[in-house]
This record gives structure tokens, sequence and C-alpha cells, in this order.
């Protein structure tokens, strides 16, 4: 499975972004899928999951109720819709997948990354 992040940007403090994640190779849908995120000199952090279906998701407790992370399988790609953003949330943000259906916020249980989209929210 390959995936391409994008949508990253800069954005004021409040505002909003949406980052999209393009799965593409062998059952591409069936994954479950991550978003994480690794600002300067600090370790890689979950942001949020969704199950294969999109019946499932877990978040956070950082961004919960300001994030929002969602599918589209006909099309192979996962959003992070970012609202309320805060300068705290400026950070690379990669999204990852791995062929389990159970979702689990730890980055070592996730087999392909994409190569990460950058978001700077200025105060």
């Amino acid at each position: 499975v390959q995936l391409q992040a994008s949508g990253g940007g800069l954005v004021q403090a409040g505002g909003s972004l949406k980052l999209s994640c393009a799965a593409s190779g062998r059952s591409a849908s069936a994954n479950t899928v991550a978003w994480f995120r690794q600002a300067p000199g600090k370790e890689r952090e979950f942001v949020a999951a969704i199950s294969w279906n999109g019946g499932f998701t877990k978040y956070a407790n950082s961004v919960k109720g300001r994030f929002t992370v969602s599918r589209d399988n006909p099309q192979d790609t996962v959003f992070l819709q970012m609202n309320s953003v805060k300068p705290e949330d400026t950070a690379v943000y990669y999204c990852a997948a791995r062929a389990a259906t159970v979702l689990t916020t730890s980055r070592y249980q996730y087999n392909y990354w994409g190569q990460g989209t950058l978001v700077t929210v200025s105060s």
C-alpha cells in the first residue's frame, strides 16, 4: 500500500484545514488508517484513526471535538478535518495504514506510511 498525504499549509489559530491521504495498491480500502503528527524536537504522536469501513474512529484527547477523521473508500482517500486549530497543532502530519481491523494508537503497529505534510498554525 502506498500513501500520499497532502493539504498541509499555513493557517491562523482558530481556522480550519483539511488533510487528505490517498491510498493506492492492493486492498488499499481494507486497511485501518491513522493520522500521526510530529512537532520539532518531539516524538511522533497519535492523532486519529478510522476503521476500514469508517464505522469506528478513535481520537487523541488533545484533538477530540476539534478534528474529524473520515474516509471515502471508492476514492481510496482518508481525510482529517482540522477545526479550531491551535499553535500547538503545528507539526508534520503523517498518514499510516495497517492491514488489521483493530484501531490502535501505537505507531509501531502501522506498516505503511506516507511522506508527511506540514501544518503550521500561527498565533
